[in-house]
């Protein structure tokens, strides 16, 4: 069973940065996606990033040039850089994992992902 586990959020002024990590476990995948979603107070949650395996990123156009989504295999860990951070950043954020195949267009689709983090709070004051 997959076990994520999120850190690093708090609590920033606009123009700030984060790095947030998600540490994971129990999977064997040889193949496999994982993202970063964040969800706002009464707001859905949304796609922010995603990587594959095989070191594909995919972004939302509202971090693009801000955000960076990495992996380090060795240590089985999950980061999102977050720069130039603005208050509309503000939210829950949530890593995620899914071992099946994600076509490219739904890779920051939450429903294409099973697996789910605790979620960490990510805060940006003006």
């Amino acid at each position: 069973q997959v076990q994520l586990v999120e850190s690093g959020g708090g609590s920033v002024q606009s123009g700030g940065s984060l790095r947030l990590s998600c540490a994971a476990s129990g999977y064997t995948y040889s193949t496999y996606y994982m993202g970063w979603f964040r969800q706002a107070p009464g707001k859905e949650r949304e796609g922010v990033a995603a990587i594959d395996s095989d070191g594909n990123t995919k972004y939302a156009d509202s971090v693009k040039g801000r955000f960076t989504i990495s992996q380090d295999n060795a240590k089985n860990t999950l980061y999102l850089q977050m720069n130039t951070l603005k208050p509309e950043d503000t939210a829950m954020y949530y890593c995620a994992a899914e071992g099946k195949y994600i076509s490219w267009w739904a890779r920051l689709l939450p429903t294409a992902y099973k697996s789910w983090g605790q979620g960490t709070q990510v805060t940006v004051s003006s």
